[in-house]
């Protein structure tokens, strides 16, 4: 007798995933608009107080101007993020850009963690962004961190 494989393994469910990343040097920690860190990124906890010395801090340690996305960027950014979500296996919900900031939502397999998904999201998207608009050598366009939360 054939084995026969039972649909649900074939596709297993997916887990939404809300995924927002920042651009390089928009939100500095200890600056006016709300921040995380790594002690201020779980749900329900409160975002880092305003401390214009850690912002200080946070602006000296800046090798590349900030990166605000203008609304071609946005708009480029929006249409390519399906593509991306293909390319890496998920399967693209919605987005949003703003200028100073990405939302993504999509759908990955529970054994993906949605951090390895946001830094390809990342990676994929900012080559992008340089295939189009150049940056200096070494520059980002993105900011190091951002949150990935299963929905």
């Amino acid at each position: 007798m054939p084995l026969q494989l039972v649909p649900q393994y074939l596709n297993p469910p997916l887990t939404p995933c809300h995924i927002t990343f920042g651009t390089y040097g928009t939100r500095l920690h200890g600056g006016v608009r709300p921040a995380v860190d790594k002690q201020h990124n779980q749900r329900h906890t409160s975002f880092i107080l305003r401390d214009p010395d850690r912002q200080e801090f946070e602006q000296s340690r800046m090798r590349f101007s900030t990166r605000v996305l203008t609304l071609e960027q946005r708009i480029f950014t929006e249409a390519v993020l399906p593509a991306i979500c293909e390319r890496g296996g998920w399967k693209f919900r919605n987005c949003a850009a703003e200028s100073n900031h990405v939302h993504l939502l999509c759908d990955v397999v529970p054994d993906v963690h949605g951090e390895k998904v946001r830094r390809l999201v990342k990676r994929w998207l900012g080559q992008r962004l340089c295939e189009q608009w150049k940056v200096p050598h070494g520059a980002t366009w993105l900011a190091e961190e951002g949150s990935n939360i299963a929905v």
